[in-house]
């Protein structure tokens, strides 16, 4: 009912400004909490007017004021003090992944990665992309043929260019689903920082959040529906209403998604899981059936969620916790920038490998209902602190930042180097009053 009680107006404070703003109606999150969430689509110089309704009560401090300005996406307006941007952001001061993923690299040698990297990363894998950001502008070569994936890191870098100026670096990005760098940090010679969306416990990659993330997060309320905040107000029906069994619909690309669906059929009074598409396995198709697709915000119907690994880490992981359902994770080498800070019968259940204990553990959470119960909010507790958007901000700011005060040299724009341009945004309005006009301005 709360949705359709409570109301949101967002304005410019001053009545000579207009800006199109759009405010969807708030997300109830079924635990007394709403999520508001808004989009602009040009920027006030004097500031917000937020106004929160319940009927036409104002509710707790409303109306709330923002005195300064406000820029929307496409506004290029960066804070040219960082410390001031961490401060306004609320950035956390340490990241433990990210503390962890610079011990192995002191200092970074960039002449050794300009022999090194493109000779024995780019032909193997073929999805390198070779990034230097110069004063605040963001150049990159293509090494290798698959390298598409690009858009997303352009999109994020730009958009973080926007907002703070970043750090002068030089860094190779890996585009690909697997990490590159095995060796270890006492091998002769050592391991070389490659940047990837997603590690594992057998390699020395530096982790970002995945382009998965990143680019829901940057699209929300635009270009996608399934977003780290949609999710959170479209978690099903409350746990004692939810369906009691577990879930899990996805492609073949792991073989133990296979044995999976023939547990289900074993045991369907447990377990419901289908294949939806089949590209690894074909020949498979016949004797294990394929699944209908599934709504992600239908997942939610079930009280218990199977995350088994991709050819990587399951980048749906995230989405899972954020609903209102007990996770059964599969033990993984593979993990995204956040697990480090999630805890094994805390925020999730685990279940072995080869999966053999699944069934063991769904019986489990089915005779231990509350404490299955404070599993499944724990994690989507954590899950909510983690994964707010500008924590996104903050770690890819926070990996930079580390990245350039370990360079033992300085960047430079390479051959074969072009720049990404910000995105032309001349219908709306952005007047930056961080950057001083041009003389023939005044």
């Amino acid at each position: 009912p709360g949705r359709t009680q409570f109301k949101v107006v967002i304005k410019a404070l001053s009545p000579k400004e207009v800006t199109r703003i759009y405010t969807p109606r708030p997300l109830d999150r079924n635990d007394g909490t709403f999520l508001m969430r808004y989009r602009m689509y040009g920027s006030v110089t004097k500031g917000l007017k937020i106004e929160i309704l319940y009927g036409d009560q104002h509710v707790a401090q409303s109306p709330y004021i923002l005195k300064e300005p406000v820029y929307h996406e496409y506004c290029d307006c960066p804070e040219e003090d960082p410390a001031v941007w961490q401060d306004m952001m609320s950035c956390p001061s340490q990241e433990p992944q990210i503390t962890e993923d610079f011990i192995s690299f002191p200092t970074i040698d960039l002449q050794r990665m300009l022999k090194e990297i493109p000779a024995k990363f780019s032909q193997a894998r073929g999805a390198i992309v070779h990034y230097t950001i110069l004063d605040n502008h963001v150049y990159r070569r293509s090494l290798g043929k698959y390298t598409d994936f690009k858009m997303f890191s352009d999109e994020m870098f730009l958009s973080l260019a926007r907002k703070v100026r970043l750090p002068d670096v030089e860094f190779y990005l890996n585009v690909g689903d697997w990490p590159v760098e095995h060796r270890k940090a006492n091998d002769t010679p050592g391991p070389v920082p490659v940047i990837s969306w997603c590690g594992s416990v057998d390699s020395r990659d530096i982790v970002l959040p995945t382009y998965d993330v990143t680019h829901s997060t940057l699209e929300t309320l635009r270009g996608v529906t399934n977003d780290l905040l949609s999710i959170q107000g479209n978690t099903g029906p409350f746990w004692e209403n939810k369906t009691e069994r577990a879930l899990f619909r996805g492609r073949d690309s792991r073989e133990e998604r296979l044995h999976l669906v023939k547990l289900s059929k074993e045991h369907p009074e447990l377990l419901d899981a289908g294949i939806t598409g089949y590209f690894f396995f074909r020949e498979k198709e016949k004797e294990l059936g394929k699944a209908q697709l599934m709504g992600f915000f239908d997942f939610f119907k079930y009280k218990y969620q199977v995350n088994v690994d991709g050819t990587v880490a399951a980048y749906r992981f995230p989405y899972l916790l954020l609903g209102d359902s007990l996770v059964l994770k599969q033990d993984s080498q593979y993990y995204e920038h956040f697990y480090i800070g999630l805890k094994p019968w805390k925020h999730y259940v685990p279940v072995k490998r080869n999966l053999e204990d699944l069934l063991e553990k769904i019986k489990w959470a089915k005779k231990n209902d509350e404490k299955a119960r404070k599993i499944a909010k724990e994690g989507q507790l954590m899950a909510r602190e983690l994964l707010q958007p500008h924590r996104f901000y903050c770690y890819y700011y926070k990996v930079l930042q580390k990245y350039a005060e370990r360079q033992a040299s300085k960047p430079e724009i390479r051959d074969g180097m072009e720049l990404v341009p910000q995105p032309d945004d001349r219908d709306s309005v952005c007047s930056c009053h961080r950057k001083k006009p041009l003389r023939e301005d005044l």
